[in-house]
């Protein structure tokens, strides 16, 4: 029997009435009041998500930049400066997706935050490719606990739990990344509203600062919101957007893949092949034009009704109003207004090419 590992917050989630879960190895709150609710407090007011199962390395040591450069398509030398972040991916030989992460540069390491499911994975790819690079790897994700902290009220609120002024938080960018009565903060999250991510490094304070979150009326959310909110906003989620055999080009990620920078990278041969003879496949969103939902799997079909692609996400649009999904399907049926169809429960159901991402805050 598998045993599952908990965060610092599980008993809180207890409290607060968490509905408890699997997911990748630790048991974690899919949901509280319930999707909808927390879908639409973070889009409106404010909620806060227990990511402590995410993954966080350290580099340091004076080849810290030509290393990360070397395993990452984005370009390293963006985050030379204290307190810069940038969101990039780790691309195997052939220009897979071996994960999507986050880099920080903090006063002297890199903090790299990965998928909860890929940190062993990710692990052993930071080591076995040291090779002569002079750097220091630390594994410290059973260190920090990490709160995301997202919706339109987030600033107001964060300032009261870690007493910081109005002028500082104002001046706080996106993807930046500071330093808080010794609590490191970065403007990011995976809502598609303006949030903070806060990195905890002991777990009394962990639970300290999501109590003083919920008494200034911040409601829990679980892994069942994060999803919804993410796909609105067309976020890539490692197993469904990204995998091994996806790359970053494909997922719609070209922004963040610098194939001209000048150092070679792994997957930087693949990806320049990849682009030069044209993709075969890319991401799409979808708008089901009917009130089933299409679920990872299943094919879509043309108006000639040949399979063409396949889904990777989908969940009802809460916010938009519509059920989406993302898929993958051929080039030449990517244009935005093209018809096609999913088989949902062997029912060939319209669905339409959607502008990315469906939804975009003002």
């Amino acid at each position: 029997m598998i045993t599952l590992r908990k965060t610092p917050l599980f008993e809180e989630h207890k409290k607060c009435g968490g509905k408890l879960v699997e997911f990748a190895g630790f048991e974690m709150p899919v949901q509280y009041e319930g999707i909808i609710a927390e879908h639409n407090v973070v889009r409106k007011k404010s909620g806060v998500f227990d990511v402590s199962h995410m993954g966080e390395f350290l580099v340091s040591g004076k080849d810290t930049l030509n290393y990360l450069n070397y395993l990452v398509p984005n370009n390293i030398t963006k985050i030379e400066e204290p307190g810069t972040g940038l969101y990039t991916q780790i691309c195997n030989e052939k220009g897979g997706t071996v994960d999507d992460l986050i880099i920080y540069r903090l006063e002297t390491d890199f903090l790299v935050v990965v998928n909860a499911s890929n940190i062993e994975k990710d692990w052993n790819w930071f080591t076995n490719h040291k090779n002569s690079f002079d750097i220091r790897l630390q594994n410290v994700s059973d260190k920090f606990s990490l709160l995301a902290l997202q919706g339109p009220e987030s600033q107001s609120i964060l300032g009261k739990v870690l007493n910081i002024s109005t002028e500082n938080l104002n001046t706080h960018k996106y993807f930046q990344i500071k330093k808080y009565n010794k609590t490191w903060v970065a403007r990011t999250g995976y809502t598609g509203e303006d949030g903070f991510e806060i990195f905890i490094d002991t777990p009394d304070e962990a639970v300290n600062i999501w109590n003083k979150l919920l008494e200034l009326g911040v409601k829990p959310c679980g892994l069942g919101a994060r999803d919804t909110l993410r796909l609105e906003s067309a976020y890539p989620l490692y197993g469904h957007e990204l995998t091994d055999d996806i790359s970053p080009l494909e997922a719609g990620l070209g922004w963040s893949t610098k194939l001209d920078k000048e150092c070679d990278f792994i997957g930087k041969q693949a990806l320049l092949k990849q682009k030069s003879e044209g993709l075969k496949q890319k991401m799409v969103c979808l708008k089901i034009n009917d009130k089933l939902i299409a679920r990872q799997g299943y094919k879509v079909i043309s108006k000639d009704n040949n399979e063409i692609g396949f889904v990777v996400s989908g969940s009802q649009g809460i916010t938009v109003g519509y059920p989406i999904a993302t898929a993958f399907i051929p080039p030449a049926f990517s244009e935005v207004g093209t018809e096609l169809f999913v088989n949902i429960r062997e029912k060939m159901i319209s669905a339409t090419v959607a502008k990315r991402p469906f939804y975009k805050r003002a």
